[in-house]
């Protein structure tokens, strides 16, 4: 794709950086947004190729891929110094104040 100032490759570039990401929070971050797409994949053709009918196998096959979620995520809270349950915690916290100033819906973090 040709433009007057260039490829895009070219110009998008320019805004690019090497940026160090050797940490251990790295690892499962990407394993926990690989896992959620491995799930959103299953559900997918689920509804793609059998009209949504979930069956036990599905489920199975689910119930594996969500528990890999749960690995990847617990390592990040442990990388993070925080637990499963405060998380949980701090997200029912903000599901409910949302509710009660009736900003459930929507969109954005802070609502």
């Amino acid at each position: 794709m040709q433009t007057k100032h260039g490829s895009y490759q070219e110009q998008s570039r320019k805004t690019y950086s090497d940026i160090e990401v050797n940490d251990p929070i790295v690892y499962p971050t990407l394993g926990l947004v690989n896992e959620a797409g491995e799930v959103a994949g299953k559900i997918k053709k689920i509804f793609r190729d059998k009209g949504g009918e979930i069956s036990d196998a599905d489920r199975e096959a689910l119930k594996g891929e969500l528990g890999d979620v749960l690995w990847y995520l617990t390592q990040i809270c442990t990388n993070l110094d925080l637990t499963l349950e405060e998380v949980a915690e701090a997200n029912l916290d903000k599901l409910f104040s949302r509710l009660e100033r009736g900003k459930i819906q929507g969109d954005g973090d802070h609502r």
